[in-house]
């Protein structure tokens, strides 16, 4: 188990480290600006102006415009589906492309550091844990590891840094020790990070940094449209994804995407031309963020099965039928029993490893009987 005081030392080494690395040049003022208003770190381009985060539930996946809308992220704990999550879905215009018929598939056997992937999950964000942008709330703290143990989760997803934050690890005095726990319950630990694309050299420093710490992998949240012009964020996404595994050859990588139905269906002016093909050596597991609760019952999508198994099924089109999945549903406090049976049944039948809700603090006492039927 790593101190406090060596993963501080460890940086150290890592700041120097990284200055050898190639990055992939920066060009300040593309963009609208990544995630929300508070500081910056220098050379990172325009005062941060927009909010885009999946993982923490505040992003409108429906808005028909490529440019993302203001929102601010919450003080105490991942939102609800009060924020900017559109309450009205029309059903698609025009026949979408049909998912690939899908095939029952035993679960797969797991080779090496990617079982972390596998089995029931639970999120935390910086929002949950730390004092800096969890100011007004209760934080989680290590007796809340110890409850997630006691529930049955197998692997806690932790992020462990944010643009705007003034380290590369954050608040390592309290992160260390949620970690530590995790493990001494004899779970698995998964850091990760929201890259923006305005600043990659940040980008690739803050993903490094957290595989420092005492986990078994790294994923890379792959959400921030701050960079506007599609084919410069693209092309950023895809030569981060390729320097981190570059740097980081024997870890575990997780690509945490948008759901391939908002892309395609739902919104496909969402992300053009999102770069399945040149991301897919990059990654050993895909983690897509299959919220049904985001989507109504015009669309057809809010339903657990269906939305995790089309979403899986056309995951694995793009990047290949073997593709290692780990689904991700919610947000939690919007999602029910039925929904997590959904996706548990879906899951099975295409073989994904495990699977979870966002996130942990909003995931009522109902939904943990059914999810317990991730458990590997």
């Amino acid at each position: 188990m790593r101190s406090t005081g060596s993963v501080v030392a460890g940086l150290v080494v890592l700041a120097v480290s990284v200055l050898g690395l190639s990055g992939c040049g920066r060009t300040p003022g593309v963009g609208p600006g990544p995630e929300g208003a508070l500081a910056r770190m220098p050379g990172a381009g325009p005062p941060p102006t927009v909010a885009i985060d999946l993982l923490e539930g505040v992003v409108d996946v429906d808005d028909p415009s490529p440019s993302s809308t203001t929102s601010t992220p919450p003080t105490t704990a991942a939102p609800s589906v009060a924020d900017p999550v559109p309450t009205t879905e029309a059903a698609p215009t025009t026949a979408a492309p049909a998912p690939p018929e899908p095939a029952v598939t035993p679960v797969r056997a797991v080779p090496g550091g990617v079982g972390v992937y596998g089995g029931l999950g639970t999120w935390i964000d910086a929002y949950d844990w730390s004092r800096t942008f969890g100011k007004d709330g209760p934080l989680v703290e290590v007796a809340d590891i110890d409850r997630m143990a006691d529930l049955g989760v197998q692997t806690l997803y932790v992020q462990t840094s944010r643009f705007n934050a003034s380290a590369d690890i954050l608040e390592p005095e309290r992160l260390v020790p949620l970690i530590e726990r995790a493990r001494e319950r004899g779970m698995g630990v998964v850091a990760w990070y929201l890259p923006t694309f305005v600043d990659p050299e940040a980008d690739l420093r803050r993903l490094l940094a957290a595989a420092t710490l005492d986990v078994d992998a790294v994923a890379v949240d792959i959400e921030s449209r701050d960079v506007a012009e599609t084919d410069e964020r693209n092309r950023r996404l895809v030569e981060l994804s390729r320097q981190v595994r570059q740097a980081l050859p024997g870890m575990a990588l997780g690509a945490i995407v948008f759901p391939p139905v908002v892309m395609e269906v739902v919104n496909p002016s969402f992300w053009p031309g999102f770069p399945w093909d040149e991301l897919a050596p990059s990654y050993d597991v895909w983690v897509p963020m299959a919220y049904q609760s985001f989507r109504t019952d015009a669309s057809g999508y809010r339903d657990g099965y269906r939305y995790t198994a089309d979403n899986i099924d056309r995951l694995r089109a793009h990047v290949g039928d073997g593709a290692v999945v780990h689904t991700v549903g919610g947000i939690a406090d919007a999602t029910t029993v039925a929904d997590v049976e959904g996706m548990v049944d879906a899951a099975g039948e295409r073989g994904a490893i495990g699977g979870s809700l966002y996130d942990w603090r909003t995931t009522g006492p109902e939904l943990w009987g059914p999810l317990q039927a991730f458990r590997r």
